[in-house]
């Protein structure tokens, strides 16, 4: 495309779109540009993803999709861009194997390398498969000059120039290997933790459930597991969860409590549990659905070393008034643009392809 502006006004004009469809209500905006051709096809989309992938309820997708319209503003994209003002590089091809653990986990890469200029080569997850080729064709009709830069394949990837992948650690491995001879941005398992005190209100609690539970707890935003101090009373840790209780209602959820407890109790770890969610003491960052690891710390300064040399397996920390960078109870899954996954300047990678 032309100039930067012209990118960041296409990537507006998408963030309206998206505006429609909130989990308060879906409303047609006359306003928006190609409606007619659009709304009614994203309101399939979104329906065939819900059929498609049981995780994805529609409140998971409208939650997706909320969060992205409120992101993409101008404001937004000129900050996030800032550092891309002076420069106009070389178009490149950037390949993203993209993860499918939550809708549109993927947006953000594919969003830096067109906004950087490049064109973007595609392999989407086969969990979550429906929603982005249609926001590409919705983009592409507000900026016909994406149409030659969106490329979306299943087969093998060939003829690219760089490559930013998501994956487990196994297939990290791999990608490490395959992608070794290309500039490259290899994303392994990371989770979130939350530092509680005992001094936390019920207010921070119930929007801590929010950064639990969000997503059924499938996202590297989603906090997996929580530091407490010697002795903690997790009344109000339960209390404070218990505003999700309908999660029960969803049958892949139950299914994975009821599994995941049979598991536990047949192994006979002690367990706490409030009838759809166990916390079990455990040292791993990687708790299983339905379920929040603790371990407890004795002092905050051996925390906070454990917490850095633990980084790499770290998404994010939830605290308040503990450490640098800790973000706000209730809000891991509303990253700003600028948030980077694993702490990797995606723009700045592209800029210097």
């Amino acid at each position: 495309m032309n100039s930067i502006e012209n990118r960041i006004k296409a990537f507006v004009q998408l963030g309206g779109f998206l505006s429609q469809f909130s989990n308060n209500h879906i409303e047609k905006n006359k306003t928006i540009l190609h409606n007619d051709l659009f709304f009614d096809g994203f309101k399939h989309q979104l329906k065939l993803a819900q059929e498609h992938n049981s995780w994805f309820t529609k409140e998971a997708l409208l939650d997706s999709i909320s969060s992205w319209s409120n992101a993409l503003t101008e404001e937004n994209l000129t900050k996030f861009t800032s550092s891309l003002q002076s420069k106009n590089p070389s178009s490149k091809k950037v390949a993203i194997v993209m993860a499918g653990n939550i809708p549109l986990v993927g947006f953000h890469d594919f969003l830096s390398v067109l906004i950087s200029g490049h064109a973007v080569l595609v392999k989407q997850s086969s969990n979550d498969k429906h929603l982005l080729p249609f926001l590409a064709k919705y983009l592409e009709h507000i900026a016909p000059e994406f149409k030659q830069k969106i490329i979306f394949t299943e087969e093998k990837m060939t003829d690219f120039d760089a490559v930013i992948a998501t994956g487990s650690n196994n297939t990290a491995r791999y990608f490490e290997y395959y992608f070794k001879n290309k500039p490259n941005i290899i994303r392994k398992s990371r989770n979130s933790v939350a530092i509680l005190t005992g001094k936390e209100s019920d207010s921070d609690l119930e929007k801590l459930s929010d950064d639990v539970f969000q997503y059924f707890g499938l996202g590297c935003r989603s906090v997996s597991k929580i530091f407490v101090p010697r002795g903690y009373n997790f009344d109000a840790f339960f209390s404070g969860m218990y505003n999700k209780k309908e999660l029960l209602s969803n049958a892949k959820y139950a299914n994975n409590y009821d599994y995941n407890k049979a598991v536990y109790l047949m192994s006979e770890f002690d367990l706490l549990e409030n009838g759809f969610l166990m916390i079990k003491e455990d040292e791993s960052y990687s708790s299983p659905i339905a379920t929040v690891f603790y371990e407890y710390y004795e002092n905050e300064i051996d925390l906070k070393i454990k917490l850095y040399e633990d980084r790499d397996k770290i998404q994010c920390i939830v605290a308040k008034n503990f450490i640098e960078n800790e973000i706000h109870f209730g809000e891991t899954q509303n990253p700003k643009l600028w948030d980077y996954a694993d702490g990797i300047n995606t723009l700045e990678f592209l800029s210097n392809l």
